[in-house]
Parts: C-alpha cells; structure tokens; sequence
C-alpha cells in the first residue's frame, strides 16, 4: 500500500510490483506488500512497458518516476 511518512497512513494507492522490489519491504519501514495478479498478466507487462519521465516536488527535487501518458485502472476486483 502507498502511503505518507506515516506508517500506518496506507489508504487508497497501490503498487504492482512488476519485478522483486526489495526497497519496499515493511521490515525496512517500507510498504505492507499482499496480493497476486492471478489474471491479465500480459496487462501488467504492458504498464511496466509505459515510458516513463522524472517527477519533480515543488523545489525541483527529483521524486521518482511517472507515465508520460498516465494509466488508469478502470477496474479492480479483490477476490476472497
């Protein structure tokens, strides 16, 4: 789950971690990881295929990494 500095401030954003993302991990004070694409696999190969561009904070800081063109997920289901 995406959040602020705050730990436990994960609400709505998600990552789908294309490859292992080790800087991610919670037990490293990173992101609480779940969850397994069991469908539509070749969709996530095409996101990560998306050129991306540097995103800049306010100051000019550079701050990761956005879509050139943005994605957007029309539809997302939790299976139980």
């Amino acid at each position: 789950m995406a959040r602020t500095g705050v730990v436990d401030s994960a609400t709505s954003q998600f990552f789908i971690n294309h490859a292992d993302n080790s800087r991610l991990d919670h037990l490293k004070g990173g992101y609480t990881a779940f969850g397994t694409v069991i469908g539509g696999l070749d969709v996530v190969d095409a996101i990560a295929k998306v050129p991306t561009a540097a995103k800049r904070d306010t100051d000019g800081k550079r701050n990761g990494d956005v879509p050139v063109t943005p994605v957007v997920i029309k539809s997302i289901k939790r299976k139980s």
